[in-house]
């Protein structure tokens, strides 16, 4: 308790020097042209920290257009078991939940939850097609790619399902980014069958339906902890040339002035004092190694929402990013969700819900795994350590 109480007042000493700081800042960064930004947020390898590419603004903002009367939008989410290693059997069940609500002069909606469960050595293991001896597990994070990607794919059927004279926001929670590949040693037919065969393909499907009719996709992050906009005002301000300041700088904290402004500071932080509610950031553009190296024609930007409650991160392709009308769509859209939603995007919301699996169904799913190997007289082993959780010893 003591302990905690000295931590609240350090946090309340440094709350001041912190609020001078962000002041400050965008003091110093609404001072930056738009030619300068786009100029300096180029991607450099020899850059210390991840910084977004500006394409518009550094801190332009933007008012939202009323949604059209008839509208659509349409939600994927899912959650998954892991492999066992303490049960007899080797698999993995993924549920995939979504919904699409229609809205407007004819309003509609219908939900769905589609849970599989794969045991197939083919569908336990990506294999590398030039040397069938090389594998990697769908297991722990490799799996949670593997349904991120399922997720989207599940999304362009809930798409081409919805009426083709209505416009239509599909979203995802979460990010467009794979960002679980950045920095793993991963071989590279990991990423090509992830990214080249799949996510890829999904992603030009979109597009494909998006010549013929309104589409927007878009990615929701709440309460996002990205710094990838103040290490672009960084960069814009920075006096010194990137060798310096690779010596000197972090994510976190620079020696160096006027970098140290932006030391803690996160991109939420910057536009919740430039948004107004129902606004929106300026877009900008990861450069992110992921999608830089990979997702070709198919880069990923953003923009920050003032949601009403919090700032939120919204990702969206390149090609929604380019055509004004799409993006003027995808912000109005949204921002309904939101207001739906009490703050949080309503169709993410009952799509979560119907792709949730919670502790007790982990348990009946392993509890009918072991009756199903007990009916096919196979042995139902565990290991020590599992049995040990379920008998308390004191």
């Amino acid at each position: 308790m003591l302990q905690l109480d000295r931590v609240g007042q350090n946090l309340g000493r440094s709350q001041q020097l912190r609020e001078d700081r962000l002041r400050a800042f965008l003091d110093a960064a609404s001072e930056v042209s738009a030619a300068t930004a786009a100029e300096k947020t180029t991607f450099d390898p020899d850059r210390p920290f991840l910084a977004a590419q500006v394409t518009d603004t550094l801190l332009g903002k933007y008012a939202p257009a009323p949604p059209p009367q008839d509208w659509c939008v349409a939600a994927v989410d899912g959650s998954h078991i892991d492999v066992d290693r303490h049960l007899p059997l080797s698999c993995y069940l993924v549920n995939l939940g979504g919904c699409t609500l229609t809205y407007g002069s004819q309003p509609d909606a219908s939900f769905f939850s589609h849970p599989e469960v794969s045991d197939d050595s083919g569908d336990l293991y990506l294999t590398d097609p030039n040397n069938p001896a090389q594998e990697a597990a769908l297991t722990g994070p490799l799996l949670g790619l593997h349904r991120t990607v399922r997720e989207l794919e599940r999304l362009v059927q809930a798409v081409e399902d919805c009426p083709a004279e209505l416009p239509i926001l599909a979203l995802v929670d979460g990010s467009l980014v794979l960002w679980g590949l950045s920095g793993r040693a991963y071989p590279p037919f990991v990423k090509e069958a992830l990214v080249q065969d799949r996510l890829l393909v999904a992603l030009s499907r979109m597009r494909d339906m998006a010549e013929r009719r309104p589409l927007c996709l878009a990615a929701y992050v709440s309460l996002p902890r990205s710094t990838e906009v103040v290490n672009a005002a960084r960069t814009c301000l920075c006096p010194f040339e990137v060798g310096r300041c690779r010596r000197s700088c972090s994510n976190r904290r620079s020696a160096l002035s006027p970098c140290n402004l932006a030391n803690e500071l996160l991109d939420r932080d910057l536009f919740q004092r430039i948004l107004e509610p129902g606004w929106r950031s300026a877009v900008y553009r990861t450069n992110s190694s992921v999608p830089r190296e990979s997702y070709g024609d198919q880069q990923i930007c953003f923009f920050y929402l003032h949601a009403g409650e919090e700032i939120a991160r919204v990702e969206i392709p390149q090609w929604v990013a380019n055509d004004e009308k799409l993006l003027a769509l995808s912000h109005s859209l949204i921002l309904d969700q939101c207001h739906r939603g009490q703050g949080y995007p309503v169709a993410i919301s009952e799509a979560h819900e119907q792709a949730v699996i919670t502790g007790a169904d982990r348990q009946l799913f392993k509890q009918i795994v072991s009756n199903i190997l007990d009916r096919e007289g196979l042995p139902t082993y565990t290991s020590e350590k599992e049995r040990s959780k379920r008998t308390p010893w004191v």
